[in-house]
Formats: C-alpha cells, structure tokens, sequence
C-alpha cells in the first residue's frame, strides 16, 4: 500500500512563507488523477486548500488563499508542493496531502468541497505566530 508523506511544516511568524511537500513512501512512484492540500484547525472541520487534476484540467484554490498560496505538481516525481507566502496565523493548521479522485469528470470544486478523495496523508503542522 502506497502511502502519502508530507513535509515542510513548522513555526513561522505572519507574514512568513513556508512551503510543503508531498511524496508517496517506498520505492514505488504511484500516479494519481488528482492531489490536493487540505487543513483542519482545531475545534474546525477539514476544508480544502488548493487541489489540481493531474492531467492539467483543473486547479482549485480557496477563496483564502488565492493569490497567496500555489500548488505545484511535478509528473515525473509524482509529488506535489504547496508554497506558502503572506501567512496569517488563521492559516494555522494541521495541513494533509490527499490524492485518488472518484473521477476528473466532476467539478474540482465539488471534489474538492466533498474531501472526495480516497488516500491521505497523515499531516504536517503549520503555526503562524503573530
């Protein structure tokens, strides 16, 4: 069973950038049709951050962090980042990765919105210090 690992995470004041990562454990480089970022604080649901079909069809981001975050995909490696700028302490979370979508038929948004995807990762925390 191919897991996903993610890394990068950590203390940072407002203001501040970090950038995530992404990788399936083992040797194997398992594809997938999507892979996305997702948050949950504490005492909040899990909600979606950025997410992209792999294909290049679609990318979503969320209304907060538009203009402030970027997923990237790289296709060879299998992995995908999450850079980070202008963090707010709001933005302070345990931060998934996510992959496997039902379809790439479907809205991004909705996928998205349903947390339909079918492998996680465990999460890597991010503080953002005012």
């Amino acid at each position: 069973h191919v897991q996903l690992v993610e890394s990068g995470g950590g203390s940072v004041q407002a203001g501040g950038s970090l950038r995530l990562s992404c990788t399936t454990s083992g040797n194997r480089r398992r594809s997938s049709n999507c892979m996305g970022w997702f948050r949950q604080a504490p005492g909040k649901g899990r909600e979606g951050v950025a997410a992209l079909y792999t294909d290049g069809s679609a990318t979503y981001y969320a209304d907060f962090v538009k203009d402030r975050f970027t997923i990237f995909y790289d296709n060879a490696k299998k992995t995908v980042d999450l850079q980070m700028n202008s963090l707010k302490p709001e933005d302070t979370a345990l931060y998934f990765c996510a992959a496997d979508c039902p379809t790439t038929r479907a809205s991004l948004k909705v996928v998205v919105t349903a947390l339909d995807f079918g492998r996680w990762g465990p999460g890597t925390q991010v503080t953002v210090s005012p």
